[in-house]
C-alpha cells in the first residue's frame, strides 16, 4: 500500500499524455512518408511510361527503316527479273523474224531444200522446209504487236513503278521514319493535356549519304550479263555444219558450210539485241580471186531495241543488193565491203539483209538504280530518339534510347565468304542499342 497515493495518481495520469504526443508524432511522420514514397512512385512511373515510349517509337523508326530497305532489295532484284523478260523477249522477236524468212527462202527455193538436204543431211532440210509453216508469224514481232506489246509492258514497269518507287523510298525513307516515330509516341500519350507538355528529337542520325543513286553501269550490267548467262536460251545460237566430200581440187580442205549464227546481247546504252541468221556459203573459184565462198541467206531476224547499229560489230552493209543478177558477188564485195569471203564464219550478207528489214522496239534501257554509298565505310544505320517531358509533377524529364538498322544474313553463305551490307538482299534488321555504347557503323 503506498504513502503516498496521491503521487502516483498524479504519476501515471502524466505518463499517458506523453504516449499520446508521441503517438501523434509517429502519425505525422507515417503520413509524410507515404506521401514521399506516393510521389516517388508516381514520378517513377512517369518515367517509366516514358522509357517504355522512347523505346517503342525509336524501335519502330528503325524498323521503317529496316523495310525500306528491304524493299530497295525487293525492287533491284525485281529490276533484274523484268531485264531477263526483255531479253527473253528480243530473242523471241529475232527468233519470229528468222523463221519467217527462213520459210520465205525456202518457198522460193533460195536455196533449195534439196541441195541443204543432199549438202548437209536431211535433219537440216527437214529443218528448212518446216519453216515455211512459220510464215504466218511474220509480223509478231512489229512494233504494237504481241512481242513488243509484252517488252513495253515490262518497260513501263522498269522506268515508271520499279524505278519511280526506288527513287521515292529513298527519298522519303527519313521523313517517314520521323512520322512513324510521332505515331507511336502520341499512340502513348492521348491525354491532350500530356501531349502538350511533349517534345521529341532525333540525334546522331548517319541516313544523310548512307545511300546513293547509282547510273547502271560496271559491276550492274556486269550482273545482268551473269545472270543471263544462266539462261540457255540467251546463249549464242552457232553451229558451223560442213559437207563430208571435196568440193574444188584446187583448195581440197575446203567444204561448202551451212552457218548458224545467232545471239543476243546488251548494248552501250543498256538496249537488248537479238540477231539470229543462216545462210549456205557455196565453195566457188575462179582464176582472178581462188578459192571463194558464195554466201545465199536462208533465214535471217534483228531487233535492235532502241539502237540504230549492232552491238555486235559483225559484219554488214546498209545497202545491199536484192539479187546478183547484174555482178558476180565476188566482185561486188571487193568494191563495196571488207568482207572475208575465203574463209570466217560469219554470215555478213545474212546480217546485212536483217539491218535492212529491221524495226526498232523502243525502250528507255537500263534504269538507275539504289544502293549503299560505300559499304566499306558505312553499314549500318543508327539515330538515337530523346523524348522529354515538361512539368509531369513539377518535374521535367528527358530519357534517350538509339535504334540501329544493320544488315545480317540469316544463314551463312555456303562459300563461307562474309558478305557487306546490299540493297540486294533483303537481309536488314532493327534493334535497339546501348545508348552508351559506341554502335561502328
Amino acid at each position: 500500500m503506498s504513502i503516498f497515493p496521491g503521487h502516483a495518481a498524479r504519476q501515471i495520469h502524466v505518463q499517458s499524455g506523453q504516449a499520446l504526443v508521441l503517438g501523434i508524432l509517429l502519425l505525422g511522420m507515417l503520413a509524410i512518408a507515404m506521401n514521399a514514397l506516393f510521389s516517388t512512385g508516381r514520378l517513377i512511373g512517369v518515367k517509366a511510361r516514358q522509357l517504355n515510349t522512347v523505346d517503342a517509337a525509336a524501335y519502330s523508326g528503325a524498323l521503317i527503316q529496316a523495310r525500306a530497305l528491304n524493299m530497295q532489295a525487293y525492287i533491284n532484284i525485281a529490276q533484274i527479273g523484268h531485264q531477263m523478260a526483255m531479253a527473253h523477249l528480243v530473242t523471241l522477236g529475232s527468233w519470229a523474224k528468222f523463221s519467217a524468212t527462213q520459210g520465205q527462202q525456202a518457198n522460193v527455193g533460195n536455196p533449195p531444200a534439196y541441195l541443204i538436204g543432199m549438202m548437209f543431211g536431211s535433219g537440216h532440210m527437214q529443218a528448212y522446209q518446216s519453216a515455211r509453216k512459220a510464215r504466218a508469224i511474220a509480223n509478231i514481232a512489229n512494233p504494237g504487236n504481241e512481242l513488243f506489246q509484252a517488252f513495253e509492258a515490262h518497260d513501263k514497269t522498269v522506268h515508271n513503278v520499279l524505278q519511280a518507287a526506288s527513287l521515292a523510298i529513298d527519298k522519303t525513307l527519313e521523313s517517314a521514319r520521323n512520322r512513324a516515330i510521332e505515331k507511336v509516341i502520341l499512340a502513348n500519350y492521348p491525354e491532350p493535356h500530356i501531349r502538350k507538355e511533349l517534345s521529341w528529337e532525333v540525334q546522331h542520325d548517319n541516313w544523310q549519304g548512307f545511300s546513293a543513286v547509282f547510273e547502271p553501269t560496271g559491276n550492274y550490267r556486269s550482273l545482268i550479263e551473269q545472270v543471263a548467262g544462266v539462261y540457255r536460251f540467251l546463249d549464242e545460237r552457232n553451229h558451223v555444219r560442213k559437207n563430208a566430200w571435196m568440193v574444188n581440187k584446187t583448195c581440197p580442205w575446203k567444204r561448202h558450210e551451212l552457218r548458224r549464227r545467232g545471239q543476243t546481247v546488251l548494248d552501250e546504252k543498256g538496249n537488248w539485241q537479238s540477231i539470229d541468221t543462216e545462210s549456205y556459203h557455196a565453195l566457188r573459184s575462179n582464176r582472178w580471186i581462188g578459192c571463194y565462198f558464195r554466201e545465199y541467206p536462208m533465214g535471217w531476224g534483228w531487233v535492235p531495241g532502241n539502237a540504230n547499229s549492232m552491238a555486235m560489230d559483225l559484219p554488214h552493209t546498209q545497202t545491199p543488193p536484192d539479187n546478183f543478177s547484174g555482178i558476180d558477188f565476188w566482185r561486188w564485195v571487193r568494191q563495196a565491203t571488207q568482207w572475208n569471203i575465203y574463209g570466217g564464219n560469219q554470215n555478213p550478207l545474212a546480217n546485212s539483209r536483217a539491218v535492212a528489214a529491221r524495226q526498232r522496239w523502243q525502250g528507255g534501257g537500263l534504269a538507275n538504280y539504289v544502293d549503299i554509298a560505300n559499304a566499306g565505310r558505312q553499314s549500318s544505320v543508327a539515330f538515337t530518339l530523346s523524348l522529354t517531358r515538361k512539368n509531369a509533377w513539377g518535374h521535367d524529364f528527358t530519357v534517350n534510347s538509339r535504334a540501329q538498322t544493320f544488315f545480317e544474313r540469316p544463314q551463312a553463305r555456303t562459300d563461307r565468304r562474309i558478305e557487306k551490307a546490299n540493297f540486294w538482299h533483303p537481309f536488314w534488321q532493327a534493334r535497339l542499342v546501348d545508348t552508351g555504347l559506341k554502335v561502328l557503323e
